[in-house]
C-alpha cells in the first residue's frame, strides 16, 4: 500500500499575503486544493493523510477536502512545531498496510503523475527515492562575511524536490532516531542518509517548484493557466 504524506504548515513569512501561502488563491483555486488533486488522481497513490496547523483543520476539511471530494484524504493530522515534527505525526497515522510512503510538500502543486511514479518505483527498488534537478545557476559557498570560499562543480549539483520517497519502515525509524537524538533537519532524505543508507535521485521537473516567495506567487499562476489551456 503506498500513503501520501502531503504537509501543509507553513504559516507564509515571506509573503505579504495575510493568509498561509498554501490558501492563496491562484487561478481560482487555493494551491493546497491543487496538489492534493494530483496525489487524488495518481493511481500509484493508495490514501492521503494531509498535515496542516491544527486551527485549519476544519477550514481544510470543509473548504478543501468535502469541496473537492478528495476520497483519498484519510486523515487530516496536526502539525507539530517544525516540519520535521508535522512530517513525524503524518507518517504515525498512515495505514497499518502501507509500505511505500510518500512525502510531498503541500505548496508544490504542479506535481505529476510521472514524478510520483517515478518517485515510488525508486523507492521500492532502493528504499528511498528523491526527485530533483541539476541546478541552473553557478552555486557559492561563502564565509559568513559573504566572502567566496569555493565554487563547486555545478555538474554534480542537484536541487532537491519533493516528493521524496521510502520505505515505510525506513523512514519512520530514521524519523524515530531523529527525534531520540534530536537533530534537526527541514529534509526527510537527510535523516535516512544519517542511518548509512543511499538515497536514488530521480529526474525531477522545473515546472515542480516550491512556492515560498511572492515572486513564486506570479510564476505559479502562469504555470497554472499555462496547464489548463
Amino acid at each position: 500500500m503506498v500513503s501520501a504524506v502531503i504537509v501543509a504548515g507553513g504559516k507564509g513569512e515571506r509573503m505579504v499575503y495575510d493568509i498561509p501561502k498554501q490558501y492563496i488563491d491562484i487561478g481560482g483555486r487555493q494551491i493546497l486544493s491543487i496538489t492534493l488533486e494530483a496525489f487524488e488522481n495518481c493511481d500509484f497513490v493508495d490514501e492521503i493523510v494531509l498535515v496542516v496547523p491544527e486551527n485549519d483543520i476544519d477550514f481544510c476539511l470543509k473548504n478543501i477536502v468535502e469541496r473537492y471530494s478528495f476520497r483519498k484524504v484519510k486523515k487530516i493530522v496536526k502539525g507539530g512545531s517544525s516540519r520535521q515534527k508535522s512530517v513525524y505525526n503524518g507518517l504515525l497515522e498512515c495505514n497499518p498496510l502501507t509500505d511505500i510512503v510518500i512525502i510531498h510538500d503541500g505548496v508544490r502543486p504542479f506535481i505529476s503523475s510521472e514524478l510520483i511514479k517515478k518517485s515510488v518505483e525508486g523507492a521500492k527498488a532502493y528504499g528511498a527515492c528523491a526527485v530533483g534537478v541539476y541546478v541552473k545557476d553557478t552555486i557559492k559557498i561563502v564565509d559568513e562575511e559573504k566572502f567566496i570560499l569555493s565554487t563547486p562543480n555545478r555538474d554534480n549539483l542537484i536541487a532537491i524536490q519533493t516528493p521524496q520517497t521510502f520505505k515505510y519502515d525506513l523512514i519512520l525509524k530514521a524519523h524515530e532516531i531523529a527525534k531520540k537524538e534530536n537533530i534537526v533537519s527541514t529534509d526527510d532524505t537527510a535523516l535516512v542518509e544519517r542511518m548509512g543508507y543511499k538515497v536514488k535521485i530521480a529526474e525531477g521537473s522545473y515546472y515542480n517548484l516550491k512556492i515560498t516567495t511572492i515572486e513564486d506567487i506570479v510564476i505559479a499562476r502562469v504555470i497554472y493557466e499555462s496547464l489548463k489551456a
